[in-house]
């Protein structure tokens, strides 16, 4: 009778945390979702294998729209997770504003896929905003089975930044604008006591709402698989 009152709870919790999320933040979560699908049955133009690997986080931001790109204005929103041995974290809710005139994505919709290489430039993004380029390295990846043509910048960024517009995956360089947390979308999914740090670490325990879970899974999928690689 516990362990069914106690799975009602549970239950309870989880739908609470799911209840909160704005339709737009669940949109967010679903494109997201379909983006990575989209990357593991990219041909070979993917994201290298072996730089998927290594990653230690990832953001997907879905759908930018050409025109939205303002001066000085917020422009991109999506999602964070980092890896925790063989699995990844809880996601959380990042954005992504324009630093400059020259800071532009083409295209009518446009899909971005952040590979952050190590811990310290994970680290970095947990700050209220961070300059890409500046406070973080960042280069424009490489693309194809391997990263062996990766040059010396792409080897040693902090952060790589893809594009897909109309399907075709491409390197893109963001130095200029800046990351930060999404500390309202945040709050909705997990609560008001816990932040981006403690959750994508595993410090704070929280209940993933199920679209976020998606998410998790389809970061999961075999690399090779991911980038075309047989």
């Amino acid at each position: 009778m516990k362990r069914v009152v106690l799975a009602c709870v549970v239950s309870l919790l989880a739908t609470s945390a799911f209840a909160e999320l704005s339709k737009d933040e669940v949109k967010r979560l679903n494109e997201s979702v379909a983006v990575l699908t989209e990357l593991r049955n990219a041909p070979d133009n993917g994201i290298p294998a072996d730089l998927w690997q290594k990653a230690a986080c990832v953001i997907v931001m879905p759908g930018l729209k050409k025109g939205a790109f303002i001066v000085g204005g917020e422009y991109g929103s999506g999602v964070m997770s980092c890896r925790k041995a063989a699995d990844w974290s809880a996601p959380v809710f990042m954005k992504l504003a324009k630093g400059s005139v020259g800071f532009q994505i083409g295209g009518e919709e446009t899909d971005l896929v952040l590979l952050i290489m190590n811990d310290r430039g994970a680290e970095k993004l947990f700050q209220d905003k961070v300059s890409l380029g500046a406070d973080v390295s960042v280069a424009a990846g490489p693309v194809g089975r391997t990263g062996a043509a990766a040059t010396d910048a792409q080897l040693h960024a902090e952060m790589l930044a893809y594009s897909r517009s109309r399907g075709v995956f491409a390197g893109i360089d963001l130095s200029g604008g800046s990351l930060h947390p999404d500390k309202d979308a945040d709050a909705r999914a997990y609560g008001k006591e816990v932040n981006a740090r403690d959750i994508v670490m595993g410090t704070a325990r929280v209940t993933m709402p199920q679209p976020a879970v998606a998410f998790v899974n389809s970061l999961k999928k075999d690399t090779r698989a991911t980038t075309g690689q047989k």
